[in-house]
């Protein structure tokens, strides 16, 4: 997915500049990385603000317009305001097509009623992942890795190692075991009723 937005260069820097420039619809922030110095930039803040409500915009090779130029990167950082609806600062991290790039990409959970947790026991999956971190080359950046629950059985997970992966992309995985991605178990209206059959049995 294709994501193109402008950027002008920032000559104003420190807090009281930055509160009078989003005063005026304006979004500071800043460019970095790929072996060329920082450059502090300005967005138009409601753009930014709905760029940001999409997926993609968080795992997708972005590309910036500044004054003219080109320059592709990744969404890095975003801070926010503590309870209104306005981005304060915005960090991007520029591209170089021939390094690796960790970043974190969003999980798509597909198939999930009709697999025999749900379609044959009436189980609850639940998504104890969202997103997972991954490294791979710019080019090979996906915009999301799938979560095939077909095969998932009520009392099993579905782990990090079951994950079917693009071409050149690999887990960024911390510490010991194999993460559980979901996990599918019996919903409390099936346990009672089977704890109410076993209490029945041997009356009957």
């Amino acid at each position: 997915m294709a994501i193109n937005f402008k950027a002008t260069r920032r000559e104003l820097q420190g807090t009281s500049a930055s509160r009078r420039l989003r005063l005026k619809g304006q979004l500071p922030g800043i460019i970095y990385g790929g072996g060329k110095d920082a450059q502090p930039v300005l967005f138009d803040h409601n753009e930014l603000f709905h760029l940001l409500k999409k997926e993609a915009f968080h795992s997708s090779l972005l590309t910036i317009d500044l004054d003219g130029n080109k320059e592709t990167a990744v969404l890095r950082d975003t801070q926010w305001h503590p309870y209104r609806q306005q981005v304060l600062h915005i960090d991007f991290l520029r591209v170089d097509p021939r390094q690796a790039l960790h970043i974190k990409v969003p999980l798509h959970f597909i198939n999930g009623e009709i697999s025999p947790a749900v379609k044959l026991e009436g189980s609850l999956i639940s998504h104890v992942m969202t997103e997972i971190d991954i490294k791979c080359l710019p080019a090979d950046l996906p915009e999301y890795i799938t979560v095939n629950l077909e095969k998932l059985e009520t009392g099993h997970a579905f782990h990090v190692s079951h994950l079917v992966l693009p071409k050149g992309v690999e887990i960024v995985h911390h510490g010991e075991g194999d993460p559980v991605v979901a996990s599918a178990q019996q919903s409390r209206g099936e346990i009672s009723a089977e704890s109410e059959a076993a209490a029945a049995a041997p009356a009957a």
